[in-house]
């Protein structure tokens, strides 16, 4: 018996059951030539572990390329903060949201300029203050330090956005981008004393922030200017120190000359917080007993060679 035909253009299209049809992920093209050289039934079960694996890999692009972004090698511990509600209360005005950066590679220290024989217990009226002055005065959004510090040490969140985020701060001109500003509460101008506990409290700050890209605190980072009212015109790359004053980028006598005297001693202690010291002398006494090893291996073969 006959069958009938359908006729010509009938036959209806079946969707494929193949990965690598319409609408479905292909195949790598080295994978569909591989796949032709095995028999059928081999083919086919390739065919679907290969396809399995195509999914899978898809799916978990976004968590491997995170995976793949090595934590850096020095980082410290988040040193204790007071949150700003504990200074602002209830005061806060309306303000835009919070700017960010990819991440902070340089520390701005500051100082506020303000009387320095204050009790630590009046800091966060002081800071309020501040904030006021900067808001009200000035017709600024927020406070523009990320952090201020009293002389017991004591680090207080400044602007909004979250302290562990490279939130931009308006501290710095023409380099407020991936760095952050770090107000030292009180006038650190020529002879007057800085409290250890306030460097202290800097530098664990600074480590704790620069630790997040990696960044030796001693080191000199490439920013670029924003804004020609900086010590550099806009677009010029300056190399600055990874804990630079307010003065190193912008003129002005901020931070004062005894707390300007005082970064490289932030600047050590910083990297000593993030481990570098202990590091560095690790490599130095594995270099000093390589070199060791070395000259007792030469003098070895020097008398061997001798009684040859």
């Amino acid at each position: 018996m006959r069958v009938p035909r359908r006729p010509r253009g009938a036959r209806k299209r079946r969707a494929s059951r193949i990965p690598g049809g319409r609408g479905t992920r292909r195949l790598p093209a080295a994978a569909t030539v591989a796949l032709r050289c095995l028999p059928g039934l081999a083919a086919a079960v390739a065919l679907v572990l290969c396809a399995h694996g195509v999914e899978r890999a898809a799916g978990s692009a976004g968590t491997a390329s995170t995976a793949a972004r090595a934590e850096p090698a020095f980082q410290a511990p988040r040193p204790p903060i007071v949150p700003r509600a504990v200074w602002l209360g209830d005061g806060a005005r309306e303000q835009p949201p919070p700017r960010y950066d990819d991440e902070v590679v340089a520390v701005f220290v500051h100082h506020t300029d303000s009387p320095g024989t204050y009790d630590c217990a009046d800091a966060p009226g002081i800071i309020k203050g501040l904030y006021e002055g900067q808001t009200v005065g000035r017709d600024w959004d927020d406070l523009g330090y990320n952090f201020v510090v009293d002389r017991c040490g004591t680090i207080y969140e400044g602007r909004a956005g979250g302290t562990d985020r490279p939130v931009t701060g308006a501290h710095t001109q023409g380099f407020n981008h991936r760095t952050t500003g770090v107000a030292a509460l009180g006038t650190f101008t020529e002879g007057a004393h800085v409290p250890s506990e306030m460097l202290d409290a800097i530098a664990a700050l600074a480590a704790w922030k620069l630790g997040t890209s990696g960044t030796d605190p001693r080191a000199e980072v490439r920013l670029v200017s924003s804004n020609d009212g900086s010590r550099y015109a806009a677009g010029t790359t300056a190399a600055l120190h990874a804990v630079a004053g307010h003065s190193d980028g912008f003129m002005t006598s901020c931070p004062g000359a005894a707390l300007q005297a005082r970064l490289p001693d932030i600047r050590t202690l910083a990297a000593r917080i993030q481990g570098r010291d202990t590091a560095e002398q690790a490599m130095r006494e594995e270099a000093a007993a390589s070199t060791r090893n070395t000259l007792k291996r030469n003098v070895t073969q020097n008398e061997e060679h001798t009684h040859e």
